[in-house]
Formats: structure tokens, sequence, C-alpha cells
């Protein structure tokens, strides 16, 4: 008992413990994670900033002496004396384009002393109105300047080169060249597109940014940029840039290199999200070791303590299972008896089904071949019509024949192939119905099955003055009989067109829609609509609204049967005005 008593007291105190075991070693590796990710982000982009840094200084370095090479030519001393020399002057403004051209700067220019321009390398553009130039102003009072001049046109970054001109003694002109450097920025532009890159630009003694590899931020002064935010453990600086939080970056640290020379300061900005991720990673990483290790502790300890409980449950579980065992054996028994007594049951009630299904068929079945006796008679008198008319346009050609009126006997020759075709229509109509369903439907396109009842009943549309409005999806299939289907729109349409002989208003709409597994399909009139009391007996068999002799009555029976067949119904829907059936059909 003291034993189980010292365990049970133990778990809360190894538990207390390991959870501070997990915080410490968190918060351990979370410090020690940020001082080495950060150690090795300075020490990387020192190297970065030491590789811009060199290449800037030796461009500008480079560039520095070109004033210089022009000044060697004594004509300019010459064109700045007699300023009105025009073919001095031209011979000078060729020698300026030639040198921009191999030196790869911007722009080259004579100033007077009065800082005027004398000749130019962009000469051929015509007089211009130019604006103060830094570098000049300095020169001509007998100082060489070396500054940051953006482009006034483009904000581009240039600098300006400028050189006093002396003779005997006394500053008469300067020499100014103007170099881009915009091919240097180009290389810092790509890294703007990659949120984790580092960002490298130049600010000027004002604090303004002049160069960078975001566009957006120069001519912008960097205290507005970038938001100090607080300090480093080692004393960096870190900022937080607003405008890339779009980017999903906002805090960076700023690494910072002077160039003496040029009295500017090289700025890198680099991600400083990559150290945090890092410093949490290795914080989860060491509390779940820590965590590990006092779940282990705790399970040693819930072990033995399980250990000690199953030796007592065992024998309790012995005696339990030798009582089951006990009963499992009685209601085996009981239970082998009850199954028999179910199968012999289940094998009458499907023999009992099977029988009931091919009885129903067998029913289905005769009841279609009785309403084939019942539709001979009708369609007996649909063909008579025809046939006279037939042996009466047979008789026409053979006489048009013989007079050799061959224009008038075709014409009646494609009248007989045109009853001939819709007596096929009628006598298929009695196949399709008398012949059982093959069982296997297929994917039917419903604009393709509506185009062809479509052409069925074109005559009539165009008799009629029956406007058709078709609203069936492109691409909408159904599963089904397509000749059937064909069938059923035919029937509705044509009980929808003889709705409407004496409607003012003859418009006929065919629209589907799909509804979860299941195609709607309606066909609606602006015929005078079907009385209520009507509307119950539409599906008899012989029940017809039209005047006698013009129709059966079967022609809704049929369509209903087949819809039947396709898994769906075939309903009248009750509207305000006209007439509008529906069925439904699997979706394809």
């Amino acid at each position: 008992m003291r034993l189980e008593s010292f365990r049970r007291a133990a778990l809360p105190l190894i538990a207390f413990v390991s959870v501070m075991l997990v915080a410490l070693s968190a918060s351990v590796a979370y410090v020690w994670s940020q001082r080495h990710d950060f150690a090795r982000l300075d020490d990387a982009v020192g190297h970065q900033l030491d590789l811009y840094a060199a290449v800037l200084e030796m461009e500008l370095g480079k560039q520095a002496d070109l004033p210089g090479l022009i000044d060697q030519d004594d004509r300019i001393v010459a064109l700045l004396a007699e300023p009105r020399d025009e073919a001095l002057r031209a011979l000078i403004d060729r020698k300026l384009t030639r040198f921009v051209a191999r030196s790869g700067s911007l722009r080259a220019t004579i100033l007077d002393a009065g800082a005027n321009v004398v000749a130019s390398s962009d000469w051929y553009r015509g007089a211009q109105a130019d604006a103060p130039d830094p570098c000049g102003a300095a020169a001509v009072r007998g100082t060489s300047a070396q500054r940051f001049s953006p482009n006034p046109a483009t904000g581009a970054p240039e600098v300006c080169f400028g050189r006093p001109v002396r003779h005997d003694g006394a500053t008469v002109g300067a020499i100014v060249v103007r170099i881009s450097l915009q091919p240097i920025e180009a290389t810092w532009i790509d890294s703007a597109f990659r949120a984790e890159s580092e960002k490298p630009l130049i600010v000027d003694a004002a604090g303004v940014v002049i160069m960078s590899s975001v566009p957006d931020w120069r001519q912008q002064a960097f205290a507005q940029l970038a938001q100090p935010v607080r300090g480093r453990a080692d004393g960096a600086e870190l900022v937080l840039i607003p405008r890339l939080r779009a980017q999903g970056v906002a805090m960076q640290v700023v690494h910072e290199r002077l160039l003496p020379r040029l009295g500017w300061r090289l700025l890198i900005l680099t991600n400083a999200g990559d150290v945090w991720r890092d410093a949490r990673t290795a914080a989860w990483s060491a509390g779940a070791g820590a965590a590990l290790l006092g779940m282990l502790a705790l399970l040693v300890l819930q072990r033995r303590r399980v250990g000690a409980q199953k030796l007592a449950t065992r024998a309790a579980l012995q005696r339990a299972n030798d009582e089951l065992e006990a009963k499992v054996r009685e209601r085996t028994a009981q239970l082998e008896t009850s199954n028999e007594t179910l199968r012999r049951e289940v094998a009458e009630r499907q023999h009992a089904e099977a029988v009931l299904r091919h009885a129903q068929e067998e029913l289905v079945q005769a009841g279609k071949l009785a309403l084939m006796g019942q539709l001979a008679a009708g369609i007996s008198h649909e063909l008579g019509q025809p046939l006279t008319a037939l042996r009466a346009l047979a008789q026409n050609g053979v006489l048009l024949l013989e007079r050799g009126r061959q224009a008038q006997a075709r014409e009646n020759f494609e009248s007989i192939h045109d009853i001939a075709e819709r007596m096929g229509r009628i006598t298929s109509q009695l196949k399709s119905f008398a012949r059982k369903s093959s069982g296997d439907p297929l994917a039917v396109p419903l604009s393709a099955a509506l185009a062809n009842a479509r052409q069925v009943l074109a005559a009539r549309l165009a008799d009629e003055g029956v406007e058709l409005a078709l609203d069936v999806p492109e691409g909408l299939a159904v599963r089904c009989d397509g000749y059937r289907l064909e069938q059923v729109l035919v029937n509705l349409m044509a009980n929808a067109m003889d709705a409407m002989r004496t409607s003012d208003v003859r418009r006929l709409e065919v629209a589907a829609a799909p509804q979860a597994e299941r195609v709607v399909v309606q066909v609606r009139d602006s015929g005078s609509g079907i009385p209520r009391e009507l509307a119950e007996r539409l599906f008899e068999p012989f029940f017809t609204t039209k005047a006698p002799g013009e129709g059966l009555g079967l022609g809704l029976v049929i369509s209903s049967h087949i819809v039947r067949e396709f898994g769906g119904s075939l309903r009248l829907v009750p509207v305000a005005s006209g007439a509008v059936f529906e069925f439904d059909v699997a979706k394809g």
C-alpha cells in the first residue's frame, strides 16, 4: 500500500518536472538558434556588401577619368574662345558623339564660363532646354565634381563628372560627362520579385534612396520606407517595411556599409522570417524531445502500475470467461436452429419474388400487345389518307413522265418520298411500343434528340406558325433509349401544337435542367390550358380532349409507359396559363 501511495504521489511531481523541462529546453533552443542564424546571416550578407561596394566603386572609378580624356584636345579651348565658329562646333560635337559611343557614357557636353552648353554629344537632337547640371555649375567655378544626378525625365540613377577647362591659368569652361548606373541597378531588380531575397539599395548623405532593387523606392526617404521596431540581441537593426506586407514579408534585418569616396551608404535588407522560423522549429524540436523524455518516465511508472492491475484482473477475467463460454455454447445452439429456419424462409421468399417478377413482366408485355390491337384501328385510319395520296401522286408522276414534264414529275416523287417517311414514322411508333426494352440504356445527347424531333415536326411548325424556343444546356446527356426518347418528345410537342390551334399566340417551349442525378424536361405551350376536371383522366387509354376523329387518346399513355421504362414519370404541372408536361430521366 505504501509503494502504491508513493507511486500515485510521484506521478504529479514527474508531470510538473516534465513540463518545466519542456519549457526550459524550448527557451534555450530558441535563443541559441536565433543567435546562430543571425551570426550566419551577418557573415553571408557581409560578403554581399563587399561585392556590391566593390562593383560600384570600380565602375565609378573607371568612369571618373572620362572628362580628362576629352580635355586633351586643344580645339576645345579654341571653341570656347570662338563659340560662334560653327565648323569647329560641328567638329567637336561629332568628336563627343564618338567618345560617348566608345566609352558607354550617356552624354558629354562642353560648357562655357557661364555654364551654357557650347558643344554636346547629342547635338543631332536639335536645340533643347537643358536643366542646370550640378557638376557643370561646380566645374565652371574651377572645382572638379562627381555627384549623383538622377535623370530628370525618368528618374533613372545617373552620375555626372565635371572637370574645369583652364587656359593661361584661368577657368574658361568645363567638360561634363554623365554616366548611367542603371545597368548595375538592373542586376538588383530581380531580387524585388522574390520576397526571400536580399534587397540592396544606396542612400545618399541626406538619407534619400538613390538606387534600389525596388524601383518604387527611389527618391524616397529611407526613414519613411523602414520603421525601426526593436533591437536584436547582438545589436543589429530590425526594421518593418510596410510595402512588403503584400508579399508576406515585413520584418527585415538592415546591414550597412559606408562608401566614403561618394558619401553614400550601401544598405542590404534581408528577410528575418527564416531566422525566427528556424528558432521556432528548434524550440519545438527541443520541447518535443524533452516532452518525449517526460512521457517515457511516465510510461515506465504507468506500465509498472498497469502490471500490478493486470495480475489482479486476470483471475477475475478467467472466471468471467468460463461463465461466458457456457452462455455462448447455449446461445450458439439456439442461433443454429433459428438460422436454419430463416434460410428456409429466405429461399421461399426468393422463389416467390422470382415468380412475381416474371408475372409482372408478362403482364406488362400482354398489356402492350392488347394496346397494339387498339392502336391498329387508329393507325389504319392514319395510313389510309397517305396511301390514297401515294396512288394519286404515282399515277400523276407516270403521266407527267409520258408528257416529258420531268420537273413536275420530280416534285411528285419527292412528295411520295416525304409521305412514305411519315408513314414509316407512324408504323415505327407501333413497333417501338410493342417490343420489349433492350435493358441497356445509353448516354443520349438531349440536344440531338430534340433536333430529330424538331425535324419530324418541321412542316407543322412552319405551316401553323408556331414559335419553338429551346432551352437545353450544351452537352447535357440522358441515359435511355434514344429513339424512344424522340418518340416521347414528338408526342408531347405534337399535343402542344394541337392545343394551340385556336390561340392567337403560338409559342412552344422545351426546357431541360439537371437536378441531382436526374434531368427534368418540360414542354410548355401557350394554349388555353387543360381544365382541372379533365386533368385526372389524361393518362387513361383512349381518353382525348381533341375533336372526334382527330386522335386516339393513346399518345400520352404510350409516352407515360416509355418514361416509366426509363425509371421516371410523366406528369402534368399546374400553371396559370397554357399547359406544362414534364418528365424526368437519369443523367447520362
